[in-house]
């Protein structure tokens, strides 16, 4: 399976600055950060009608948060919930909060050992309520139940919307495309488990971080699922015929790929080795790093 056979669709209508109603009693306001990783910007939502919750506020960027400012004007923010802390999705939670007085819910990254900082993370981020799996918040005809979902993030929280039947997905599954997972926060192993633990639920709608909601989830989930397990087995082919570093792997693996988002590929690429010497499929001296040399696993004596 290659990325072709994930019905992907980037087409969203939306408008920088005017809230959309997604599903009833969810409005979407998008963020004006459009990269080729964010793709038209980050989604925050708005979750109710007069007593709300915000999902993921988003970047501190001046237009956006006028942007949410103007869309909550005679609301009252009730939680600001964040489903993990990427720059593109958490840090205007403190703006939100100290114009609201609402807390802040979400999880702390995993602690990595040596010192090392999670790229492209919130270093300062300090939620109000510390999440885990299962917990509910509620407010006027919304209850929000937090999934754990570790893999792209290790604090990695999807929400699922009772009332609607809608899971908003973060970064965890993305209609327009795949998801980078780069450790050391990023794990592989955890984001196949997140994935098949998706796949066991029956939400009709999945609502993500950035671009459009996707209608039919289980085998939209499934299409993201297998690819993971196709990359898996192309790295396998890449180590019996000797290709044995990273930076070699993307350029045998991604050749429709613009060499701009091979940095990002890579990250993906040592996650998914990763994983595969945890699990007994690859092997390299020493801890798995970017600059590691990797052959099959030995066979067992």
């Amino acid at each position: 399976m290659s990325s072709g056979d994930i019905p992907f669709r980037k087409e969203m209508a939306f408008e920088y600055g005017r809230p959309q109603e997604i599903v009833p009693g969810v409005r979407r306001v998008v963020a004006e950060n459009p990269s080729s990783f964010t793709h038209v910007g980050t989604n925050s939502y708005i979750v109710g009608a007069g007593e709300v919750a915000v999902i993921d506020p988003g970047p501190l960027i001046e237009r956006h948060v006028e942007n949410l400012k103007a869309a909550l004007a005679g609301e009252t923010v009730t939680h600001i919930v964040v489903t993990h802390t990427h720059m593109d999705h958490s840090p205007a939670a403190d703006w939100l909060k100290e114009i609201t007085g609402a807390p802040i819910v979400g999880a702390y990254p995993r602690p990595l050992d040596g010192g090392k900082t999670v790229e492209a993370s919130q270093e300062d981020f300090a939620p109000d309520i510390v999440l885990k799996d299962g917990d509910e918040i509620s407010g006027p005809g919304w209850t929000l139940e937090a999934v754990f979902t570790p893999g792209h993030m290790s604090n990695h929280h999807c929400f699922t919307l009772r009332e609607r039947n809608a899971l908003f997905s973060g970064d965890h599954v993305m209609g327009w495309n795949t998801t980078i997972v780069s450790p050391p926060d990023g794990n592989m192993g955890e984001y196949l488990a997140s994935l098949r633990r998706c796949l066991a639920r029956d939400e009709a709608v999945y609502l993500p971080g950035h671009g459009p909601e996707i209608a039919k989830p289980r085998p939209f989930v499934r299409a993201y699922l297998g690819h993971r397990l196709m990359r898996e087995s192309e790295i396998a082919k890449c180590l019996d015929s000797g290709i044995a570093t990273v930076p070699d792997m993307v350029r045998r693996m991604y050749v429709h790929l613009p060499e701009a988002m091979h940095r990002a590929a890579a990250r993906s690429v040592l996650a998914h080795l990763e994983h595969m010497v945890e699990t007994g499929r690859a092997q390299c001296e020493g801890a798995v790093t970017a600059e590691s040399v990797f052959a099959p696993a030995s066979p067992a004596a």
